[in-house]
């Protein structure tokens, strides 16, 4: 019976515990600023405007 509340209490407890490690790190992520935001989006334009071998549309 004791075995019972421990098998609970362990997972249980991993399940807490990865559901507040993901919200720490969430919380602790930092938005891109202005200048690297435009610079990344310019960066993926580009990429999508390429075609597979490489030529530009």
């Amino acid at each position: 019976m004791v075995m019972d509340y421990l098998w609970l209490l362990v997972t249980a407890g991993g399940a807490f515990a990865l559901g507040a490690a993901l919200a720490y790190a969430i919380m602790r992520q930092k938005p891109l600023p202005p200048a690297a935001k435009e610079a990344q989006k310019q960066k993926v334009r580009e990429l999508y405007d390429r075609s597979p071998e490489g030529k530009s549309r």
